[in-house]
């Protein structure tokens, strides 16, 4: 039944929410974000319960979301997206799930994958559904070449996350092929693409060797001290488990990247001109350099008081779609428990935790056992940048495919103008 039918006082027809749903053929909740978004108006039903709508207005989107090809709230219905709740992006993915502080890589608990199998297998996992036991990522000398010519060109004060993107960029420049979108050629272009990143990374140890698992490759060039099997496992575990995480806010930049067609190397350059964020991949190096702090302090209170003082939250605590504990936290503390270098810098992340619980109880997340590690390894505070970085890649390349299987350019949000309303004089 409509909220209100037409008469005198009242010549528009009106809509329920629920009819106005189905002339949209979308959920009721979804009506709501084209509201949110703009594109649609919506006035109190009379009696203060419910909302209706212009009759109109409401034929006038349907039939442009027929013409669009089903397009939601922010371009992204159809088959493979849709605005949730609160007017809020989403996108239907087979990757990951988040639910109930655990989180799963195509239905697989996420945490039991990384630390029973390699990072590279763990990709495998992520791009098509298939374990490779043993599986070796190997980057072809004439990419490595060129990226590591790019890289050596940066200016000596370059972060992590800049010579990453340049490395790309340059891999990219070297490859004739990046423009075949194809599930195996872009398959093929993640297998050299992590590598690459890795080798033009420049080594702290001069006596690497750039074989092996990617672990032992990135360890080389984030620490001048050897790797003991137990640290490399820590470091193998934490690339797994920081494999894919959601739509993040990288991975969203990815997806619009192949949203809109462009190659591998471009959608994961995307993604890491996203992380460099302090409220994303950087903040386990504020994470890091606040460990060592309370490391110099000996005590945690004094580090934490002038955090608070000056306005700041307090890095490597709490995460918002864990209400409980971060169980990529939960499983790196595991293993660095077994680490006898790591018990000092351990120590100092449960002073934090437990200090800090006295202002407001917060689970340490990801980014301070990150921090545990890169500190007791003798990286330096950007090295967890650098980890989440590579790691991620595998994520991006995952969410590129499923991208690249979608109407093209679905991405496409409609902007809400708040400007003057024109006609303006001209200035």
């Amino acid at each position: 039944m409509r909220d209100q039918e037409p008469g005198p006082g009242h010549p528009e027809r009106r809509l329920s929410t629920k009819e106005a749903a189905e002339r949209l053929g979308v959920k009721p909740e979804t009506v709501y974000a084209y509201v949110s978004r703009g594109q649609l108006s919506s006035r109190r039903a009379p009696g203060g319960r419910g909302s209706t709508f212009d009759a109109a207005e409401v034929e006038t989107l349907a039939r442009r979301n027929r013409r669009d090809g089903g397009a939601g709230p922010g371009g992204s219905g159809g088959p493979g997206g849709s605005a949730g709740s609160g007017g809020e992006l989403a996108v239907r993915t087979r990757i990951t799930l988040i639910d109930k502080d655990r989180y799963y890589f195509r239905g697989v608990d996420a945490t039991e994958l990384a630390t029973r199998h390699s990072y590279e297998e763990v990709a495998e996992w992520l791009w098509t559904g298939r374990l490779r036991p043993g599986a070796t990522f190997t980057a072809p000398e004439t990419a490595v070449a060129v990226a590591r010519r790019a890289v050596d060109a940066l200016p000596e004060h370059t972060t992590p996350t800049d010579r990453l993107r340049v490395a790309a960029i340059a891999a990219a420049a070297a490859d004739p092929l990046r423009f075949d979108l194809s599930e195996e050629a872009v398959l093929g272009t993640a297998r050299v693409l992590i590598p690459t990143l890795v080798a033009a990374l420049p080594p702290v140890r001069l006596t690497h060797r750039d074989e092996g698992p990617l672990a032992h490759r990135l360890w080389g060039r984030l620490s001048g001290r050897p790797a003991d099997e137990a640290s490399l496992r820590v470091l193998d575990t934490a690339l797994g488990l920081l494999g894919d995480h959601d739509l993040a806010a990288s991975t969203l930049a990815v997806r619009v990247a192949a949203s809109a067609r462009s190659h591998a190397y471009a959608a994961v350059s995307a993604g890491l001109g996203v992380i460099e964020g302090p409220l994303h991949g950087a903040a386990s190096g504020l994470a890091h350099r606040l460990l060592l702090d309370v490391l110099d302090h000996g005590d945690a209170a004094p580090v934490i008081a002038e955090e608070l003082r000056a306005g700041r939250r307090i890095p490597g605590l709490g995460h918002r779609l864990y209400p409980g504990e971060d169980p990529r936290a939960r499983a790196l503390f595991a293993l660095l428990d077994d680490l006898p270098h790591a018990a000092p810098a351990l120590a100092a992340a449960r002073d934090i935790e437990a200090t800090a619980a006295r202002h407001h109880p917060l689970h340490a997340n990801v980014d301070l056992a990150l921090a545990v590690l890169t500190a007791s390894s003798g990286m330096p505070a950007t090295a967890g940048e650098t980890i989440f970085a590579v790691a991620r890649t595998a994520g991006w390349i995952a969410h590129a495919l499923e991208e690249y299987g979608e109407r093209p350019l679905r991405m496409r949000p409609s902007g809400q103008y708040v400007g003057p309303r024109p006609p303006q004089t001209m200035p």
